[in-house]
């Protein structure tokens, strides 16, 4: 005879003897993009062979490949520059930014008065802005930072003032009727409830950093895969040009995967998770 607990655990028994299986977090995010990557490569190594395209126009994929492997250490060395710039412009810019849109959330005043002079900054050609940052605060690290902080800014201030602005109307109203302070609603409904638009933001903004970095490069460095792209145009060698471009998509693309495994993992409780 069937006791409690024996009809207990048959009902918490799954109807299906195979469990189910997920497939690793590095495997959904890696493979896929590493596949297309794959036919575009191939794809670009069949139109050059049949075309005939000369190396100094374009190079196929596998004298690029070659030239990756030949001298590694030259494309680590400058990507790792270049890496180190864009990733402090986007603290920097993330930071002012998320200090801009905590303000003017809360506060209309503020945002009718600050917006129009982060929608100026956003306009303004950046190739107008890097050779003043040059003259100003010469040839080192700083041009290329605040040039990566001023393209990163505008994404997430605009999307932190909307994140931190939608909130549940019903949620609020409990806070307030609690006499909860502007610091407690802002940790415990604002800023959880800005998550997703952050993250959104930092998905654009670090792809950007990277072009940042680079075009703060080719204005005021020696050093930096902007600076290599550069020479090697002028030399037109475009196996090393493509090199230091192919090293710029890994950077942006390694980046981007690590923004959006840290939102899976930040927003498991949100319905975005599922999409990312």
């Amino acid at each position: 005879m069937d006791t409690p607990q024996t009809e207990k655990r048959l009902a918490v028994r799954p109807m299906s003897a195979t469990p189910d299986r997920k497939l690793p977090v590095w495997f959904t995010y890696v493979v896929p993009p590493l596949l297309a990557l794959t036919v575009v490569a191939i794809i670009w190594e069949i139109w050059i062979e049949v075309r005939d395209v000369p190396i100094y126009l374009v190079p196929a994929p596998s004298d690029v490949l070659a030239g990756l492997v030949e001298d590694p250490f030259l494309f680590v060395k400058e990507g790792v520059v270049t890496l180190t710039e864009a990733m402090a412009g986007f603290v920097l810019g993330s930071t002012v930014a998320l200090v801009g849109a905590v303000l003017m959330a809360h506060s209309r005043v503020l945002e009718r008065s600050l917006l129009p002079l982060a929608i100026l900054v956003k306009v303004t050609p950046i190739v107008a802005i890097a050779p003043l940052f040059v003259i100003w605060f010469g040839f080192g690290m700083m041009p290329k930072i605040l040039i990566t902080a001023l393209i990163t800014f505008f994404p997430v201030l605009v999307n932190g003032i909307t994140g931190f602005r939608s909130v549940d109307p019903g949620a609020m109203d409990f806070l307030r009727s609690i006499n909860a302070s502007r610091r407690e609603i802002f940790l415990t409904l604002r800023l959880p409830s800005s998550m997703p638009y952050l993250f959104s933001a930092f998905r654009v903004s670090i792809p950007l950093a990277v072009i940042g970095a680079v075009v703060g490069e080719w204005f005021s460095a020696d050093r930096g895969l902007g600076s290599v792209i550069i020479v090697a145009h002028s030399n037109l060698d475009m196996v090393t040009l493509f090199g230091a471009i192919v090293t710029l998509a890994i950077m942006g693309i390694g980046l981007t995967l690590a923004v959006s495994v840290a939102e899976k993992k930040a927003l498991f409780w949100h319905e975005s998770s599922s999409l990312v």
